[in-house]
Parts: structure tokens; C-alpha cells; sequence
């Protein structure tokens, strides 16, 4: 599954420790998976198996986020983020066991909830995968002392939850980020980022069946049975946003080719003569390009990851704090 590192504006648990969290995340899905597949083979009673995912249900997992809190205010201060992003190694595993931070530990919860008996290891495997998409919703909208309020929309949002459950563990995806240039917010589209690549992506995907005439005029004529219609040359905004990030990787000295992507999975594209640099995909070959970016079986890189994190140095974040910040009680001196 691939990582979720920012949506929007939303505070991310990746903004905390981008060292840190994406090894995290691949032992915590790993650990759980044997698991519950191991005690589905084993045939224990699925009653048993409990899972943290609404706000409804959320009371106990709050309540040891509260402990986690309280235990680090009345210990010794500690930095958030002690490891330097340029420092970091992730072994050819993506994951080595000497990563465990014994006070976060409360915040890497996840056990899955068994709605139903699978009849199979694929309908486990799916029920698992399903229920692991809320939980990074999760991660990727609140952290131990803030949380974002998330959009009802993203939870239905097929393409997001396609290329999180499709693409491996060691892609990160932001999901329509906001960024803070010069002062200015700046919403990009969707960029996802390979060990070896950065991918820009502009969605195009209104209406069933379209047909998208493309040129290089401003606007393309978009063709829906018999209606006609003007929508924005889709490689306008894709320049914009690698022209956005070729900058900021030029800041740090980042050396992380931009590949650029126009993107229907319910449509097609008539554009004789392509641009050049510019892959186009659509109905047609859609999976093909999919299985492309599945065969990436690279470990996560250095360079992926200080890029990622330039990225998270200027995203814009809207979020309020959680109420054990609120109403813990503030240590007294003597």
C-alpha cells in the first residue's frame, strides 16, 4: 500500500518525522496483516477481533494518546524530531527493527474489525486493505496534539484509495497539497513519488465516456455524446506544478527527474502528436500504466525522501488542537 503524506491542508503524523513514519507504517500493516491471518487460519472466534476507526469508537484510543501526552510533559522534555532528514538510511527491507519509539507507541494502533467471516484469504486480504485506508486517513489528518477536520469526500474518493491500495509500500503519495510560496498558497494536483521519480497527475475524470480532443490552445474541447464542451488544456496546470517543485528541489539540491501525467480512468484522449514529456492515460491503457508503477520494487531512496520532505517544508497546514492539549493539567514547580 502506498503512503499517504498530506492531503490538502491537513496536518500529517509524516510531518512530524518523515524519517521515521514511513518505516512505521510498513511494520505496523505488516505486523497486523500476519495477525489477523494468522488467527484466521488458525479459525479463532472473529468476535474477538476489535478495531479503532470512527469518532464514535474512538474514546480508548484517545485516552491512551492522552496517557502518551501526560508521560512525555512529566518526563524529561525530549525534541519531536531528533533525527536529521539528511542522516537517515532505510535498509534494503524499508523496515529494521532498532526504528521503535516506545512513547508513540500508543499512536500506531490499528487492529482491523471483522465485519464478517472471509471465506477466503482474498476477501481477507480485502477487508484488511479496506479498513487500513481509514486508518492512514487517519494518520494523514491528525497528529497526537492536532487534528484536521477531514472532507466526507476523500473517504469516497476511488482514485485515492486505488493508487493507495494498488501502488507498494515505498511510494508516498500528497493528494492535492497546498503549499505556502512566498506567502501565496499554491494548490497542486496529485503527486506521487517513487523512489526513483517524482509523478505529477492531472485528474481528469467529470463524465463517463468523454472524450478529450487535445492541441495546444488554451482550452481543449471536451466531446460527451452529442454535448460539446471548453475545459482548460490540462498541461497548463502541469507545468505549473514542475515548475513549482523543479524549484524547490533546485533550492536544496535535489536531483529527482518530474515526470508529468494527464489521467482519466473513465475517458479517453485524441491528441495527435502528444507533447513532448507529457504521457497521456486513459481508458485505454490505464492498466497498463498501473501494473508500470506496481513493478517499482525499489527500496524507498534518500533522495525520495529528502524530497518529499522539501515538499512537506512549505506545505500550508489547517488543523486545532486536541482537547487532551487543552485540559491536561500543566506541571507545577516546587
Amino acid at each position: 500500500m502506498a503512503q499517504l503524506v498530506k492531503i490538502q491542508d491537513y496536518i500529517s503524523r509524516y510531518q512530524i518525522d518523515l524519517a521515521r513514519y514511513p518505516t512505521q507504517f510498513v511494520r505496523l500493516k505488516k505486523s497486523q496483516w500476519e495477525r489477523i491471518k494468522r488467527q484466521w487460519e488458525l479459525g479463532e472466534d472473529i468476535s474477538e477481533w476489535k478495531h479503532v476507526d470512527n469518532e464514535a469508537e474512538s474514546e480508548a484510543f484517545e485516552e491512551k494518546e492522552r496517557f502518551a501526552f501526560l508521560k512525555k510533559m512529566f518526563t524529561s522534555r525530549q525534541k519531536e524530531a531528533t533525527e536529521d532528514v539528511e542522516e537517515i538510511e532505510i535498509s534494503n527491507e524499508l523496515v529494521s527493527d532498532e526504528d521503535s519509539i516506545p512513547e508513540e507507541e500508543t499512536t500506531l494502533t490499528f487492529e482491523p474489525n471483522i465485519v464478517f467471516a472471509p471465506q477466503s484469504i482474498h476477501e481477507l486480504k480485502r477487508m484488511f486493505i479496506d479498513q487500513f485506508f481509514h486508518f492512514q486517513m487517519k494518520w494523514a489528518s491528525s497528529t497526537l496534539r492536532e487534528k484536521s477536520y477531514v472532507d466526507p469526500r476523500f473517504m469516497r474518493d476511488s482514485l485515492l484509495r486505488t493508487l493507495l491500495q494498488t501502488l507498494p509500500d515505498n511510494y508516498l503519495l500528497f493528494y492535492y497539497p497546498i503549499l505556502q510560496i512566498r506567502k501565496a498558497p499554491i494548490e497542486l494536483d496529485v503527486v506521487l513519488m517513487s523512489p526513483t521519480e517524482c509523478i505529477c497527475i492531472k485528474v481528469l475524470e467529470a463524465e463517463n465516456q468523454a472524450v478529450y480532443v487535445g492541441s495546444s490552445d488554451r482550452f481543449w474541447m471536451k466531446k460527451v455524446g452529442t454535448r460539446d464542451a471548453k475545459v482548460l488544456n490540462p498541461t497548463i496546470n502541469l507545468g505549473r506544478m514542475e515548475s513549482v517543485l523543479s524549484q524547490l528541489f533546485k533550492q536544496e539540491n535535489i536531483d529527482m527527474p518530474i515526470r508529468k501525467v494527464v489521467l482519466t480512468r473513465n475517458g479517453y484522449f485524441d491528441y495527435p502528436g502528444s507533447p513532448f514529456g507529457v504521457r497521456f492515460v486513459d481508458r485505454r491503457n490505464y492498466h497498463e500504466w498501473i501494473e508500470q508503477l506496481k513493478k517499482v520494487s525499489s527500496p524507498m531512496k534518500h533522495m525520495q525522501i529528502r524530497a518529499a520532505q522539501t515538499i512537506l517544508n512549505t506545505v500550508q497546514t489547517t488543523s486545532f488542537n486536541r482537547d487532551i492539549w487543552q485540559q491536561a493539567p500543566q506541571p507545577t514547580e516546587d
